[in-house]
């Protein structure tokens, strides 16, 4: 093993732990959440989560910009991290705003028993999206064991913070200002990383802000795309059949959210790489991740069984090694979202969208049942991967940015870099 491949794994290995870590520690909240809150409140409390998760795609964009700028740049660190640190205060103060100005309108919509849930939601995307930030800074300059300690914060945060919250009153809106309180530790934790020292040229804010809103456009067509199945079979299926596809997508998004530490360690080589190895090493790397889990459902059905749920849904035993291939897909669909973030690619968040749309084509015209509609989700993430894969190898690779010549003086480049002369 080469020593670059030792350093990849032994970085991957960090983050991989600490990630793994984060979900464990989420998963223990909402645990508790459930035994501590009547369904009412709990389905509540999940409402108010969707939202923070479909918002918090700016905290990802911000974090997949930043790095990927400073890993084409690094000779730009300083000046980035002093722009990044301007932009994550601006855009985490608009984001938890619009969010908390939205509760008079939210609330009755979502039947929150309070507006202050939803301003509680907006409260904690501020830490949310400055922690995006430290993440970039952490990413992009390659400082694994600090990027696994905000990972880690950010489960353990959301843990005692949020369980604190329901120790004080067993509802949506205290476990929501707990979950507030705790989203400042890994924000705490990163303490220094948007601070850098030094001087260069002046970098333009808006090149980032442009970039972060272009990104974040993407990642909601992603989680619209990997979620359209979960909203088909609730709205589509009758109850019980909706409780066992419910369960099957335990195991999906467990597929899904397993090897999502490889985008994380490999986003800054494929911002540098132009051969296209690193995407495809990547890849093959989350593909033979996911087929184990695939394997392990097939061959060990009743443990699968065990983990989405128990014998009350032993209906869909059978089946859960398709909820699996369905993770496995979206899996290499979501890192190849993140190389196309990093090579600027454009028009994936249409391919995205004409996927969802395809997929609710399908449900509706021809009113397919549970297996039915976890291989039409698994069949068109396949597809996606397939394109998202293929395609750029059939592009002549553009220069990277910063690369252009001819620039007057004082002009900036695709990143906002001021050009001297």
């Amino acid at each position: 093993m080469s020593r670059a491949a030792r350093a990849t794994f032994s970085s991957g290995t960090i983050v991989a732990v600490a990630m793994m870590v984060m979900n464990v520690a989420t998963y223990g909240f909402n645990l508790v959440a459930a035994r501590l809150l009547v369904p009412a409140e709990f389905g509540a409390l999940t409402a108010l989560l969707s939202l923070i998760l479909i918002a918090n795609v700016v905290a990802l964009a911000l974090q997949a910009s930043i790095a990927r700028r400073i890993s084409v740049h690094p000779d730009h660190t300083v000046q980035i991290v002093h722009t990044a640190s301007r932009v994550a205060l601006a855009v985490s103060l608009a984001v938890g705003l619009a969010v908390a100005l939205s509760s008079p309108v939210l609330t009755p919509a979502f039947s929150f028993d309070s507006v202050l849930a939803v301003v509680w939601c907006g409260a904690m995307l501020v830490p949310l999206t400055l922690a995006g930030a430290q993440l970039g800074v952490a990413q992009g300059t390659g400082r694994w064991g600090k990027l696994a300690a905000l990972y880690v914060g950010n489960g353990f945060g959301r843990l005692f913070g949020g369980v604190a919250g329901l120790l004080i009153e067993p509802s949506a809106t205290s476990a929501m200002m707990g979950l507030a309180i705790g989203a400042w530790l890994p924000v705490v934790l990163g303490a220094g990383l948007l601070r850098a020292t030094g001087t260069g040229d002046v970098h333009s804010r808006r090149p980032l802000v442009f970039e972060t809103v272009a990104s974040a456009a993407t990642l909601l067509a992603y989680f619209a795309f990997s979620n359209v199945d979960a909203l088909i079979a609730r709205g589509g299926f009758e109850a019980h059949d909706s409780g066992l596809y419910a369960s099957g997508l335990i195991l999906t998004k467990s597929t899904l959210f397993l090897p999502q530490f490889v985008s994380v360690v490999f986003f800054p080589s494929m911002a540098r790489d132009t051969s296209h190895r690193t995407r495809l090493r990547a890849a093959g790397l989350v593909g033979v991740l996911g087929l184990a889990v695939v394997a392990g459902s097939a061959l060990l059905p009743q443990l699968a069984l065990i983990l989405v749920g128990g014998d009350q849904y032993r209906e869909v035993a059978d089946d859960l090694w398709l909820f699996a291939l369905s993770g496995t897909f979206l899996a290499v669909v979501y890192l190849l979202v993140f190389d196309a973030l990093a090579r600027r690619s454009t028009g994936v968040a249409v391919l995205l969208w004409a996927a969802s749309a395809t997929v609710f084509a399908v449900a509706w015209f021809w009113r397919i049942d549970i297996v039915g509609l976890v291989v039409t989700m698994a069949s068109v993430a396949a597809v996606v991967a397939g394109l998202l894969l293929v395609w750029p190898l059939l592009r002549p690779t553009p220069p990277r940015d910063g690369s252009v010549t001819g620039l007057v003086p004082g002009a900036t480049d695709a990143d906002g870099h001021v050009e001297r002369h």
